[in-house]
């Protein structure tokens, strides 16, 4: 499946959960006007799902949701775990939507000292050296890391020799990990830095 295919399909089911059951069908003109997108995309893009719709009708919102769910591994709940619980970290340990989107979140961990045992949205936050076990334990292979950017790359390093195989990288820093390990970098400031240039484009 093409990458920006698997990039659209969590906005598809997001906006299939966001028009709601009072609509059992959606056709492909509508969802790609909720999306945002182009319907011939939508359309292409649910046919590696095997999903074509019906002629006139269009999809079935339920089913639909399913094979977005079942193309995406959100039939069961995946483990995640956090670590550097500072500002950012505390935040995202406080986000309600992790549940609801197929993530149980089993553990915060930072290295500072001064942190361990306080709780954050009644977790509480574990030493590093509580990391590996608890992975371990609960079969963990997705990390959230928010660390600042020094300690990212020795924290990665260390994430992936205890079996991580996925990791989401809030830390402003760019990481080298082997190739069978995939990263999602979320820089804050580069979004920004993007909206820059949109705002500095816009006629005067």
């Amino acid at each position: 499946m093409p990458k920006a295919t698997v990039e659209r399909l969590p906005l598809y089911l997001q906006c299939l959960q966001a028009i709601g059951d009072s609509e059992t069908t959606v056709s492909s003109d509508a969802l790609a006007n909720v999306a945002g997108v182009n319907s011939a995309n939508v359309r292409k893009d649910l046919s590696y799902l095997g999903s074509h719709g019906v002629r006139g009708v269009g999809y079935d919102r339920l089913e639909l949701c399913a094979q977005l769910r079942r193309a995406l591994g959100l039939t069961d709940k995946w483990p995640v775990v956090i670590v550097g619980v500072g500002n950012l970290g505390s935040a995202l340990a406080n986000y309600q939507g992790f549940d609801a989107s197929g993530f149980n979140v089993i553990g915060l961990y930072d290295a500072d000292p001064s942190k361990i045992g306080a709780r954050v949205d009644g977790q509480r936050i574990k030493s590093m050296e509580d990391l590996e076990l608890d992975i371990k334990k609960h079969e963990v292979q997705m990390a959230i890391l928010t660390t600042p950017a020094g300690a990212a790359q020795e924290v990665a390093d260390m994430l992936v020799s205890v079996g991580i195989l996925s990791i989401l990288n809030f830390a402003p820093a760019l990481l080298k990990l082997p190739d069978t390990v995939k990263c999602r970098q979320v820089d804050l400031a580069t979004e920004l830095q993007i909206l820059s240039y949109y705002q500095a484009s816009r006629p005067t």
